[in-house]
């Protein structure tokens, strides 16, 4: 069945997934952003629903003072004996740790730490019952340990320095026909991304590369999907055998994406005792694949709308490092969000702005929402496309001897124009849009269905790769409040054609 790719398009980067009788649950890395480590759902693997989060509580998760792609990195979700298990590493805050649910739907248990070096840990239960923890602090390394404590039980044994890419990342072990295989990523998370893999006899080693490494890799390749790596594997309910990895899609002409890293699905399958991924080592947009249970496969909608009519946010929403609640008060009974600024505004690299956004799906896109401005005494609220504190585009509404205006500004770190701004008279109501397509990005107001823009801005402005540091994230499309409160009435994201 032809099936389209990504699977989970935006910010959706070092999936993992498993299954579990025919359920598939899958999780990606969330760095400085609240809640941590997304939980996915499918039954075919292309209609996939977000039913939670890892990291929900700030027990859970800190990020106070979190800088921009700092935070939760890479996390890998595993099933042993009736127990999911997240294990990720907090870089800016306690290290490696895994926590644990009963429930996928539930709570998880606060973190259990690991004394590991290194980044994108991962677990491997053996048929013995033993549970051996991975990570890559000097090649990739891994030992038993106790699943209940996190001790460490056994010696720490070097498995594998590659073969010879920069940043050997991303390890993940399997049993198969009883041999040991060892996932890994090499080439660092850009155009040189790919995934290796390794194999022995022996949990411990030695492992022997496979010949035709790497078996993912379209950095010599002229497609419209780039950087793939970080990959998980594993065996559908019909013996059918799959990949999810990270990769992005570039802007046209350019190579540079404003998405983010975004996942992946390719089939895989065995030849002589080596995985064979995809179309020979590479995937595409639209792939033919056995999915299992392809008579529930429907179009996938990755619209939001929203008019705030529940008790909290949709679990789709995302905030900028731990979210002073208190800031943000839903009422059912009017159908309005109403945002209270703390004076953060969205350039301030360590603090919590009050902001909450939804990961932008495509480039082609239409954001409205709309403000009360009856009830809205913010000098500044509106909404923005933000990639990191310091590189956003906003539009909001503010007000100045008591005239409120409209006012587009692109507030990215190197850019200093001159805002648009237009007066707003007679009116109870403000309805703020961003459009964007795949070179430019447009905001303005509406006014009955005519769009007023006061200007736009290149996507490439936002793009992971022009930015300061560099980010590891995509951008986010979101409402916001500096100063004051800001009365939302509703909020409509919608793919455009």
């Amino acid at each position: 069945m032809i099936y389209k790719n990504p699977i989970i398009p935006g910010y959706n980067p070092d999936p993992s997934c498993i299954r579990v009788g025919d359920d598939y649950y899958l999780v990606t890395s969330t760095f400085e952003h609240f809640p941590g480590v997304p939980i996915y759902h499918s039954k075919n693997l292309v209609n996939w629903e977000l039913i939670g989060h890892c990291l929900t509580k700030d027990s859970q998760l800190d990020l106070i003072g979190t800088p921009s792609s700092k935070g939760i990195y890479a996390a890998t979700i595993r099933y042993h004996e009736g127990r999911f298990y997240m294990v990720t590493t907090h870089t800016s805050g306690l290290g490696n740790f895994f926590v644990y649910t009963d429930d996928i739907y539930g709570e998880w248990s606060d973190p259990i730490k690991v004394d590991a070096g290194g980044i994108d840990p991962s677990l491997f239960w053996d048929d013995d019952g033993k549970c051996y923890f991975c990570s890559n602090p000097k090649g990739i390394v891994a030992f038993e340990i106790d699943p209940n404590t996190g001790e460490v039980l056994s010696d720490r044994h070097t498995l594998t320095f590659g073969t010879g890419g920069r940043a050997l990342e991303a390890p993940h072990m399997y049993k198969k026909d009883g041999m040991y295989y060892l996932i890994c990523a090499e080439g660092g998370t850009e155009l040189g991304h790919r995934v290796t893999v390794f194999r022995s006899q022996n949990v411990f080693g030695p492992y022997e590369s496979c010949p035709n490494n790497p078996i993912l890799c379209h950095q010599e390749r002229d497609l419209p999907i780039s950087a793939t790596g970080h990959a998980d594997i594993f065996e559908d309910e019909n013996g059918n055998w799959w990949m999810v990895f990270l990769g992005y899609r570039m802007l046209p002409r350019l190579k540079l994406q404003i998405l983010g890293r975004e996942t992946f699905l390719a089939p895989m399958k065995w030849e002589d005792g080596w995985p064979v991924v995809g179309l020979g080592g590479y995937a595409l947009p639209e792939m033919d694949a056995p999915l299992p249970k392809i008579e529930t496969v429907k179009p996938v909608c990755h619209d939001v709308s929203y008019d705030f009519d529940k008790d909290s946010f949709d679990k789709r929403f995302t905030f900028v490092r731990n979210p002073e609640r208190e800031r943000y008060i839903h009422d059912k009974d009017s159908r309005t969000l109403t945002l209270i600024g703390s004076g953060t505004s969205l350039d301030d690299v360590n603090a919590q702005p009050t902001f909450a956004g939804v990961r932008q799906p495509d480039f082609n896109i239409l954001l409205t929402a709309k403000l009360d401005l009856k009830n809205t005494d913010a000098k500044k609220a509106g909404i923005s496309i933000m990639q990191t504190a310091g590189y956003h585009h906003d539009i909001y509404v503010e007000t100045e001897n008591g005239d409120t205006y409209a006012v587009f500004s692109r507030t990215a770190a190197f850019i200093n124009d001159k805002p648009g701004r237009v007066m707003l008279t007679d009116c109870d109501e403000a309805e703020l849009f961003i459009k964007g397509d795949n070179k430019y990005l447009y905001f303005g107001i509406m006014a009955g269905d005519t769009q007023i823009t006061l200007g736009k801005a290149l996507c490439a402005s936002l793009c992971s790769e022009t930015v300061v540091p560099r980010s590891f994230t995509g951008v986010f499309l979101g409402m916001f409040a500096q100063h004051g409160k800001a009365a939302f009435k509703a909020f409509d994201l919608r793919v455009t054609e």
